[in-house]
């Protein structure tokens, strides 16, 4: 199933990615630091929701309350949650 997903609080605008049973591939973030957003969506591609959510909730980016790795744990449960309830 795709999801996309509408950060708040960071440089990049949304994510995309696809979910099926709980596994997460194919991120693409929109804007945001391009290098590093590439590299998290390399390193977690293939991970479940929750194992994403436990590595990267509460992550900031300088005087930020967020970053766009916590919007990617916020994104993932979202998903999970809407797949979980049979929703496309």
């Amino acid at each position: 199933m795709h999801f996309t997903y509408a950060t708040e609080g960071t440089c990049s605008t949304k994510i995309d990615f696809e979910i099926n049973d709980g596994k997460i591939s194919d991120i693409v973030f929109t804007s945001g630091c391009n290098g590093n957003l590439k590299a998290i969506s390399k390193l977690v591609d293939g991970w479940e929701a929750d194992e994403i959510a436990a590595k990267l909730s509460g992550n900031t980016c300088g005087f930020r309350s967020t970053s766009c790795a916590d919007q990617l744990a916020k994104a993932v449960l979202a998903a999970k949650e809407k797949e979980a309830a049979g929703a496309n």
